[in-house]
């Protein structure tokens, strides 16, 4: 056996591992996010749970689409290379990596079950969420570790391994197929993006009407009055539309925003894209909204927000 092919059989193992273990991660992250969503923690910090839960698909999905097919072309070259060497299967790089995977899966299980038996001595709740997160992981972490159990043991066959491939196949397929179904498609993401960038702006609007208030006393008749060559502070416009927000004076020191949204916005926010956030008002409640154009009044309390020149 030559140094050239010692050094492709190298790369190849280390990238199939490398392949399998991202796209190992990138399934039990979708998982988690599709149960954290059909599963919202009772007594989660409401809009804000979003941050512990997490949302987006996109990147394990993406990550999956990448990672799943290059571990299956990886390992069929790997097996080829067997074939027309068989000295590489009892190869020292293969039995160490493969045990090395045997460690962590088995690590993986190990440590799956002892949570499990924790809570459960401890006596908290063993909720569906929590159980199904323990059984993603079961799943998952146990197909491999019997995998490559078997492989080292020299027990697969051609048809085997073909079942082992639907099977993962499958498993990949349906995850992704419930994370569409559960949080939505990539344009419902889409639009959810947009929402959150509204409310974002919204509420950059409404922190500088705000120092308004303060620094003059009155409220802006329009949102161009605020416009500040000095601080460099341009009034944003919806980026979906490129039309400026609808703003109105009600009295001395109430006023409203409006913006056309997409999606009436969740409970727990759990289904918006990593870049959708809330602020100004407890638990984000101030900023819940229905799909259509929606206004949002406000009420400047002048002891929480005084005068500073009169």
């Amino acid at each position: 056996m030559n140094t050239k092919t010692t050094a492709q059989h190298f790369f190849l193992q280390v990238g199939a591992l490398v392949s399998l273990y991202a796209g190992v991660g990138a399934l039990l992250n979708l998982l988690f996010r599709v149960i954290n969503v059909a599963f919202p923690q009772v007594g989660a910090r409401g809009l804000y749970s979003y941050f512990y839960s997490g949302g987006s698909i996109s990147l394990p999905i993406a990550t999956l689409l990448v990672a799943f097919p290059l571990f299956l072309v990886l390992s069929a070259i790997i097996q080829k290379s067997f074939v027309t060497d068989p000295n590489l299967r009892e190869g020292g790089l293969r039995k160490v990596l493969l045990y090395f995977t045997l460690f962590v899966a088995g690590a993986a299980i190990a440590g799956d079950l002892i949570t499990l038996i924790y809570f459960f001595l401890d006596g908290r709740d063993i909720t569906v969420a929590f159980s199904l997160k323990v059984l993603s992981i079961l799943v998952v972490t146990g197909g491999i570790f019997g995998y490559y159990l078997s492989d080292l043991r020299g027990r697969l066959t051609s048809q085997s391994r073909n079942i082992w491939r639907v099977f993962a196949i499958l498993l990949i397929l349906v995850s992704i197929i419930l994370g569409f179904v559960v949080i939505g498609s990539p344009r419902t993401q889409r639009m959810l993006r947009y929402d959150g960038e509204k409310i974002t702006d919204l509420q950059g609007i409404q922190g500088q009407i705000l120092s308004y208030w303060q620094n003059k006393g009155i409220l802006p008749k329009t949102l161009d009055e605020m416009k500040d060559s000095l601080s460099y502070y341009t009034v944003p416009v919806d980026s979906q539309t490129q039309v400026q927000y609808s703003y109105k004076v009600l009295n001395q020191n109430s006023f409203e925003l409006c913006a056309d949204f997409n999606k009436a916005s969740p409970s727990d926010l759990a289904a918006y894209p990593s870049s959708y956030s809330y602020g100004y008002g407890r638990n984000g409640e101030n900023w819940q909204h229905e799909a259509g154009r929606q206004c949002f009044e406000r009420t400047i309390d002048s002891q929480l927000y005084p005068v500073r020149l009169k």
